[in-house]
């Protein structure tokens, strides 16, 4: 999504309630005064009464969007087989630590992220290189050409970046020093292991399944630390490695290194670096809904109350 719906919640909360309060301070008592002494039944301006109507569902809103669990549409297979398009999912908000809402300033920690969680984060930009050889981030998204990441000078750095919300799997912590060849991770010198599971099978009518057929896709149980999870690899279709020309292997401070379990089909950070930790918006732990789309599975009753590892 290309706006902040925790800003516009912000927004109305502060509006709501600034027009109430001072309605109350300066104006109510005059008016109903004149009213009364009219003779005619008091009302509040509509104004007035929508934003005493409305500031505390918005408020309240915004307190659980923000504290405790935030609902996210999941747009792209980029996720695939653990998250689907068309997943609805709750994301924890409190699991690192409560955020100043829209701002996203942390002002109280409850830890940081784990290998292997999946995490929802604002997307930092694509790295790369600006007319000066410096490091700079600009725009795009998860339909944006993938070869702006690696290796390329920036066509225009000055744009800010979207504010969009995306979802990948921890894969390097702090510190690490992480490389990744095809599908194949090395997290401080010890490989990833995984399972075959067999060949996916999913519906040729649904775009995202089709890609994964075409390619030969295949499921793997991945061990990653202790997260057992499934992920597709289509080996004939090309990844970056890393460490490359703007994503080092050591994992630098406060940033987390993440990646898609639709191997071979995911932006994540082979193109475009890690994610800061203040970009951070919580843990993803449930689909509350799963909708295939008309035609192609409708509600999938059988992913809903799937809790997510």
């Amino acid at each position: 999504m290309d706006f902040d719906f925790s800003a516009i919640l912000l927004g109305l909360t502060v509006l709501f309630g600034v027009v109430w309060a001072l309605d109350r301070m300066f104006l109510y008592k005059k008016r109903k005064a004149r009213l009364d002494a009219a003779g005619v039944e008091y009302t509040d301006p509509v104004a007035v009464d929508w934003s005493r109507s409305l500031f505390p569902v918005v408020f309240v809103v915004l307190l659980l969007r923000s504290f405790v669990a935030e609902p996210f549409r999941i747009p792209s297979g980029s996720m695939m087989p653990t998250l689907d398009v068309g997943d609805f999912i709750l994301v924890n908000k409190f699991a690192y630590g409560l955020r100043v809402p829209a701002f996203n300033n942390k002002f109280v920690s409850f830890g940081e992220p784990k290998r292997g969680d999946v995490v929802v984060f604002r997307f930092p930009g694509y790295r790369c290189l600006d007319s000066n050889g410096n490091l700079a981030r600009m725009g795009g998204d998860e339909g944006g050409e993938p070869n702006l990441g690696v290796g390329n000078s920036c066509p225009d750095p000055r744009p800010p970046v979207k504010s969009q919300n995306w979802i990948k799997r921890v894969i390097g912590l702090p510190g690490d020093t992480i490389e990744v060849h095809d599908s194949q991770i090395s997290i401080n010198g010890v490989p990833v292991t995984a399972d075959e599971i067999g060949p996916f099978v999913g519906n040729p009518g649904r775009d995202e399944d089709a890609e994964l057929l075409s390619n030969g896709a295949t499921l793997w149980t991945e061990h990653l630390g202790n997260v057992n999870h499934t992920v597709g690899r289509m080996p004939s279709r090309p990844t970056p490695s890393i460490p490359n020309v703007l994503v080092p292997s050591v994992v630098p401070k406060n940033c987390y290194l993440v990646m898609g379990d639709d191997r071979e089909n995911s932006l994540d950070s082979r193109w475009w670096g890690c994610v800061p930790e203040e970009n951070l918006a919580g843990k993803a732990f449930l689909i509350w809904m799963s909708w295939k789309g008309w035609g192609t599975g409708g509600v999938d009753f059988s992913r809903i109350g799937t809790v997510i590892h």
